[in-house]
């Protein structure tokens, strides 16, 4: 069974996880992750754009000139498509993009994003993740140690803390998560994963994404 390190802030190796094959032994395709990724943009999608069809726009109602003798088209509207300001046909109207995926699959795509990342070597477990008073200072000084100096950093908590969350959010490219909020949208859009042991071990008990 393989194992991956747990370091503490100073990068110091404090101990070893053994990695479960029901969790991270899964051979899966890339293709779900794309699957999983698309599905969160569908559902982050908001579907309010509108166009005015003939009935919307203004105007109509009388007949622009009479039917015969003018030497113009047959006209019975000022709103008909054709004309300039008239009304658009078959244009977007607000609808719903969003959609589900089963729930089995959320799970193994999540998975098999994180996987990729710790084969790559992109995950750094730590045994504890606690900062006395928010400090920016203090937050660049562990990544300068834990060699995340200069990368987007995805920071997962297996609980709210105020202290990393105030001492993180000036950083550039460093965002901050609970665990239970984690997706595999969130896992792709990072260099670096900083993940906290608790948090790692909930990955076994992972229903969604």
């Amino acid at each position: 069974m393989p194992e991956v390190e747990i370091r503490d802030k100073n990068n110091n190796t404090v101990g070893k996880i053994n990695l479960s094959d029901d969790v991270f032994n899964i051979n899966a395709k890339s293709s779900v992750i794309h699957e999983a990724v698309v599905n969160f943009h569908a559902n982050q999608r908001q579907g309010t754009h509108a166009t005015k069809t003939k009935g919307l726009v203004s105007g109509g109602g009388k007949k622009p000139w009479k039917q015969k003798h003018t030497g113009r088209a047959r006209a019975g509207s000022n709103r008909s498509p054709i004309w300039r300001g008239g009304g658009i046909v078959f244009g977007p109207q607000p609808r719903d993009y969003g959609y589900n995926l089963p729930k089995k699959v959320r799970r193994l795509a999540l998975i098999t994003a994180f996987n990729q990342k710790l084969s790559n070597g992109e995950v750094v477990i730590l045994d504890k993740f606690s900062i006395d008073k928010p400090k920016t200072k203090e937050m660049k000084l562990i990544f300068g140690n834990l060699g995340l100096a200069g990368k987007s950093v995805l920071i997962i908590l297996h609980e709210k803390d105020d202290s990393v969350t105030l001492s993180a959010r000036n950083l550039l490219g460093v965002d901050i998560i609970k665990f239970e909020d984690l997706n595999t949208y969130n896992i792709t859009s990072f260099d670096m994963l900083l993940i906290t042991k608790e948090s790692f071990a909930k990955l076994g008990d992972v229903k969604s994404s």
